[in-house]
């Protein structure tokens, strides 16, 4: 396993397990939780987080807490689950990425027409823009509590909006430089 696929497996690992603080949950209310709260900073699949529960059952992290009807099961996290997530949240360094096809991809827009690099930059500018418009949608349902849930969720989420209007703010600057020079 890379050091790439290594850091994604355990993320999602310590993502399942931090939403299972929360509360005992089946894999589906996971998902449904993941894909309201964590999907702008850790996606997950539905096959990739039924993968890991199975994963962290195996490793005695989480247990089977109850099985209902067509084989759903509810998941509550264990002792040693709880300390491993406290481990990872506060004795294991951040993965910090260095690497960016996107900007890779940048160093290299010289390689096509301006008008394809222009293109390029417009896609990024609309990317930013749609991503951070699914950001806002989900501050609006999000209820003012005082829940950790909301609270560091909030937090969280501010920190995708300004990466969004950063990324924005970003494209439109490039394209402005490339008119300077192909203007």
């Amino acid at each position: 396993m890379s050091r790439v696929e290594y850091d994604e497996a355990m993320s999602l690992r310590h993502a399942a397990l931090g939403l299972l603080t929360f509360g005992p949950a089946s894999g589906y209310d996971l998902l449904q939780t993941f894909n309201g709260s964590l999907a702008n900073v850790w996606p997950a699949t539905q096959s990739q987080l039924y993968g890991e529960l199975g994963k962290l059952a195996d490793a005695g992290l989480v247990t089977v807490a109850e099985e209902g009807a067509r084989r759903r099961k509810e998941y509550a996290l264990t002792d040693a689950g709880l300390d491993e997530l406290k481990h990872w949240l506060t004795e294991v360094e951040p993965t910090v990425v260095r690497r960016s096809d996107l900007l890779l991809r940048v160093f290299f827009l010289g390689v096509v027409d301006p008008e394809r690099a222009e293109e390029f930059l417009r896609r990024r500018e609309r990317d930013a823009i749609e991503q951070r418009a699914g950001l806002v949608a989900t501050q609006e349902e999000i209820a003012p509590e005082t829940a950790d849930l909301a609270v560091y969720g909030r937090l969280a989420l501010e920190w995708g909006l300004r990466y969004t209007e950063m990324q924005r703010e970003w494209a439109v600057w490039a394209q402005e430089e490339l008119a300077k020079v192909h203007g």
